[in-house]
């Protein structure tokens, strides 16, 4: 097929409010270089990433959460590895087609739908831990086309899942299903988790259950229903007071003034695994729990590909239903993202982007 030579998308322009995000309707279709695919965006999810990146979050000068965050302030190095460079497409959940690839591609093909990590290891001799995350450190799927290293691309074709679902995957099921692979949860442990109706909690929650855990899981009441359909055993609220000495491993998203209540909620030889702070990345609690305790911490930013690979064939198997609250079309991102900071909805909101060939309704 011919493909244009502009596309629709969103550039963030800047760190600030939704201000900065600027529609643009002839943004150079990008091309695929040596080892690149160029993906056609069917849907993308809407993640605190997103957001955290826009108002400058990743900032070692902002301490506040993320609800607190001055998106007026300066803050010259606000992205996961440093300072960006403007104007970005952001996006960092994709679900998109195949439609053209650049030389030596052969684990895909045009015509394949796909999917990928959000933060995608690139690892070196100096660190090994290396990742480039999607719509931070590269242009992402907030746009009508994006161009992916053809390698971190994952076949869902056979997914028995729409699009608008398979794009709510990559950054929740994918930080959800790392933060429990790090911790080893297995079918015996008492699992606690935080933040439990966002997109990464309630995927936390349904991945923990397919694994045979108890499941606790600390909520808004409002979204606790929500929350018990994706598995959970117990559902409290955000703010109740833990019992100390409960659970075996700790899943958190929250970080903040709790987080001395969740490690002291651990059993001795708990496991603890984090990979967001929404409620605050500066924390304190007493070095004795965890030494005393004989407690392990998991930092996780980023899925291996044997990780992402082993939750892409339970998607394809039909054993994972994202829980989807709203879509808008692509150029209603600045609702979308109002919507997503108000906590009201479960699960996810995921944005389409115009095709010609498509006509948007929205539920």
């Amino acid at each position: 097929m011919a493909l244009p030579n502009t596309m629709k998308g969103v550039q963030l322009t800047g760190h600030g409010g939704p201000e900065k995000l600027i529609w643009n309707d002839a943004i150079p279709t990008p091309q695929p270089g040596a080892g690149d695919a160029l993906v056609k965006v069917l849907a993308a999810g809407v993640n605190n990433t997103d957001i955290n990146t826009r108002i400058g979050w990743y900032s070692k000068d902002v301490t506040d959460s993320t609800e607190a965050v001055d998106p007026g302030a300066e803050v010259e190095a606000g992205g996961w590895s440093g300072a960006l460079s403007f104007p970005l497409i952001q996006g960092s959940d994709l679900c998109g087609k195949v439609v053209a690839l650049g030389e030596s591609v052969t684990n895909v093909s045009v015509g394949m739908r796909v999917t990928c990590p959000t933060n995608q290891p690139n690892p070196t001799a100096d660190a090994p831990t290396r990742f480039l995350a999607m719509g931070s450190d590269f242009d992402g799927a907030f746009a009508q086309y994006c161009v992916v290293a053809a390698h971190q691309l994952h076949d869902v074709s056979a997914a028995p899942l729409t699009d608008i679902e398979i794009a709510a995957i990559p950054c929740a099921h994918g930080t959800a299903f790392n933060l429990l692979s790090r911790a080893d949860v297995v079918a015996s442990d008492q699992v606690l988790v935080t933040g439990a109706s966002g997109g990464v909690g309630i995927a936390a929650v349904e991945l923990a259950k397919l694994r045979g855990a108890h499941v606790t899981a600390l909520a808004s009441q409002h979204k606790a229903d929500a929350v018990r359909t994706a598995g959970a055993d117990v559902v409290l609220d955000r703010s109740a007071e833990l019992e100390v000495g409960t659970f075996t491993v700790a899943i958190d998203v929250v970080g903040g003034a709790g987080w001395s209540g969740v490690l002291d909620a651990l059993k001795p030889g708990g496991r603890y695994a984090i990979s967001g702070a929404i409620a605050g990345p500066v924390v304190e609690a007493d070095l004795r729990t965890i030494y005393l305790n004989d407690l392990t911490i998991y930092g996780c930013s980023y899925t291996p590909h044997a990780v992402f690979s082993e939750l892409i064939a339970l998607v394809n198997g039909g054993y994972i239903k994202p829980l989807i609250s709203k879509t808008y079309p692509l150029s209603d991102i600045c609702r979308a993202q109002e919507d997503f900071s108000t906590k009201k909805f479960p699960g996810k909101i995921v944005l389409v982007p115009p095709h010609e060939e498509t006509l948007f309704t929205e539920p």
